[in-house]
């Protein structure tokens, strides 16, 4: 649901569950359409929602952002090089820089927050075929 007044070039009103599930869980970032008020070059946000055992199909390697990843609710794992990050209480959170090669994994249903800066393009994985 978009906000229909006379701001609505500016404004979005959204529901995050309902409107990641149409883009994969992005909310905001530069693969918005530029006329859409999430559109964003600066940041890219997402609301993850995995199920128990999903995992990301391969690490990402060349790292060109910062970001910050909170656990809203689960256990979510970061894979880091040298180090595993368990995420097992509401608030739990993980930071890394550019540089910082990452994978994850899902170890129960879990909501995750991410929040990357800059939004560039690259790091998409496509879906496995079945």
């Amino acid at each position: 649901m978009s906000d229909a007044g006379p701001d609505s070039g500016t404004v979005y009103v959204g529901n995050a569950g309902r409107d990641a599930a149409l883009d994969r869980g992005w909310l905001l970032g530069h693969f918005k359409d530029a006329s859409d008020p999430r559109h964003s070059e600066d940041v890219e946000i997402k609301w993850g929602v995995h199920p128990k055992g999903d995992e990301r199909a391969q690490w990402v390697t060349g790292e060109a952002r910062t970001a910050l990843l909170v656990l809203i609710s689960g256990r979510f794992r970061v894979e880091l090089p040298g180090r595993s990050v368990l995420l097992a209480e509401q608030g739990d959170y993980v930071v890394w820089g550019r540089g910082v090669d990452h994978s994850w994994y899902a170890e129960e249903e879990s909501v995750v927050l991410t929040v990357r800066w800059p939004s560039v393009t690259g790091y998409s994985v496509s879906d496995p075929l079945p």
